[in-house]
């Protein structure tokens, strides 16, 4: 047996950051996330977000590469939103995602992050903390392809 701990910060947002992640869809999103992942052996550490957007930290088995994990997640989320509520018909969420990798002593500063969503974001956007997370993590990346 093969002992692996793999911790990713995930982040992906609504299609053109809609503002569609209602208060009372979060309440059933988030816990419908967690257990997308526990159907996958992934760990839901914590998930949280704003209107346009989600994060996660997820503990990933080794068979599950990170790509498998956020298309399993997003597509079965995107799918139960379209069955579960008949409003959201234009749900869904954007192509692009981040994943950075935590290390285990980082990871209740990240919980604390997530969990403290709403008050981060009154003071920075979506796209600057995106960018922020791609620089402190040494991602290159070219701004014109990011919100496709």
């Amino acid at each position: 047996m093969s002992y692996v701990t793999s911790y990713f910060h995930c982040v992906f947002s609504t299609k053109d950051r809609r503002p569609f992640i209602t208060t009372d869809l979060q309440e059933r999103l988030w816990p419908f996330l967690g257990g997308i992942a526990r159907e996958n052996k992934m760990r839901a550490l914590s998930i949280g977000g704003v209107a346009d957007h989600v994060h996660m930290l997820l503990s990933l088995p080794a068979t599950v590469p990170i790509a498998k994990a956020m298309q399993l997640i997003k597509g079965g989320s995107s799918k139960w939103v379209h069955e579960t509520f008949a409003d959201q018909h234009l749900f869904s969420w954007q192509v692009k995602y981040g994943a950075f990798s935590v290390s285990v002593s980082q990871l209740d500063k990240i919980v604390d992050y997530i969990e403290n969503q709403e008050e981060h974001h009154r003071k920075v956007t979506f796209q600057e903390e995106f960018i922020a997370l791609l620089k402190k993590h040494n991602i290159d990346y070219e701004e014109r392809y990011l919100w496709e």
